[in-house]
């Protein structure tokens, strides 16, 4: 037990910051748990905002929803260069040239900014319009504008805080990554319910308290991220000249996350699609759809921190020219997150009932999300090999790949699929759920087989 405490305490402060020499097991542990931890505080951030705005009424929910469907570009570019920075950053450090990695980081920085400030720019100018075009009242429009405008203007911070998560995931720096994500909460919890409702001197501001609350942690976690590079000489420092524009780098960095990018509208887009198949048949199925998705995010989140940890691990040692090592990091990381994933499948596989009726107790939304969650726990030993082995490609730079395995398995086969199962078939919404087991899994094994043909360690990055 004092050893297990010890190395999480390692973890958590990040002591370790090149994995190609310790051993894998310790290697995955150290990186996965400050990773895993990011995670959750990333989705906190959206509990936090929805539960306090809740409260304002049904119009305040609606603006951050309209708001937020279209700041998914924002996220998707954001995802994008926080990917190629991971692998970038990583194969860098592995290959000890910490110059390089300082000089990647400081375009990170750069493109990060500028594409912000493209995106950011009009929304902060048209706010009400962007309200308007998705759907929303004048009465909501009037109330809710603020709220968007100020969301749009704070997108050089959402930006810079997902794209430095990725640079210093790559330079071994997790725990960095972590504790900006406690920090940009912790200040996000304590001020939305000030600035929502007010408190002494400060007015009452409704929805437009939400943005300045998030707005504020956001920008004070970036900060902090930046001055891990900017500050502390134990660590990959950033230079004025590295924030100078280098063609080649870019060139090279909008490339991969080109590739990141993709994954991310690929599959945020299949969802879409599958939700408004589901839609025709009721309120209830969507309801009952959305708990149990919601339930399985949650329950995922270790295993993105695996998987970021094997993008990590994957590029030190492609970097340090240990290639058999780095495959290696890739199966154990995966082995681990399928003993993870196994025992939660077989959990909610038994308890899916009583799990569902903790958010709702309808009986019809709790037997469609039963049943989901049923029929999504029968691919979780696939989908443990194949979130882990799509970040191994990541992080060896290869994001082409698992771009084209998403368009397969998503478009080309799990819409489809989901259709003819539901409506052709009558299976109904279980034809949905089943759409998404087998594409996922078939994601699996496509990418298994691919990966141990061993093309990705000869990726130039």
């Amino acid at each position: 037990m004092k050893k297990f405490l010890k190395l999480l305490l390692a973890a958590l402060r990040g002591s370790e910051k090149n994995y190609t020499t310790v051993s894998i097991n310790k290697a995955i542990f150290l990186l996965s748990v400050p990773m895993i931890l990011e995670m959750v505080m990333e989705s906190l951030f959206a509990v936090v905002d929805v539960f306090f705005v809740a409260k304002i009424g049904t119009e305040a929910v609606a603006t951050v929803g309209l708001t937020e469907s279209v700041l998914t570009l924002v996220y998707s570019i954001a995802i994008g260069l926080s990917t190629a920075a991971t692998a970038l950053v990583s194969r860098r450090v592995g290959e000890g040239d910490h110059r390089s990695a300082g000089m990647a980081v400081g375009q990170v920085i750069l493109v990060s900014l500028a594409a912000s400030l493209l995106l950011g720019i009009p929304g902060l100018l048209w706010g009400d319009e962007i309200l308007r075009l998705m759907g929303g009242d004048e009465r909501l429009i009037a109330n809710g504008s603020g709220f968007t405008r100020m969301i749009f203007a704070s997108s050089p911070a959402i930006m810079l805080l997902y794209t430095l998560s990725g640079a210093l995931r790559g330079a071994g720096e997790a725990s960095v990554a972590m504790r900006s994500l406690w920090i940009a909460n912790g200040i996000n919890i304590v001020l939305c319910p000030i600035m929502i409702f007010g408190w002494g001197p400060i007015p009452a501001m409704g929805v437009m308290g939400s943005a300045i609350a998030t707005t504020a942690g956001r920008s004070v976690g970036m900060i902090y991220q930046l001055s891990a590079f900017l500050g502390n000489k134990k660590t990959i420092t950033v230079f004025g000249k590295d924030l100078r524009p280098n063609a080649d780098m870019i060139r090279q960095l909008l490339g991969l996350a080109a590739g990141g990018t993709g994954q991310f509208l690929i599959s945020s887009a299949s969802w879409v699609f599958l939700t408004r198949i589901l839609s025709t048949f009721g309120s209830d199925v969507v309801a009952g759809y959305t708990i149990a998705i919601r339930i399985i995010i949650f329950t995922i989140l270790p295993s993105w921190g695996m998987a970021n940890a094997a993008a990590t691990l994957v590029g030190q040692n492609l970097g340090a020219n240990q290639p058999d090592r780095a495959e290696a990091s890739a199966w154990r990381a995966a082995f681990c997150n399928f003993v993870f994933l196994l025992l939660v499948g077989v959990g909610f596989y038994l308890g899916a009932e009583p799990i569902v009726r903790l958010f709702n107790d309808t009986p019809a939304v709790v037997g469609v999300a039963v049943q989901c969650l049923r029929i999504f726990c029968l691919g979780y030993v696939f989908w443990a090999y194949g979130m882990v082995i799509s970040q191994s490609f990541n992080g060896a730079g290869d994001t082409k790949t698992p771009t084209i395995i998403n368009i397969v398995c998503f478009w080309l086969i799990e819409i489809p699929l989901a259709y003819a199962l539901a409506e052709w078939l009558d299976f109904g919404p279980s034809g949905v759920f089943w759409s998404v087991a087998i594409s996922e899994s078939l994601l699996a094994v496509i990418a298994v087989i691919i990966f141990r043909q061993g093309k990705w360690k000869l990726v130039q990055v």
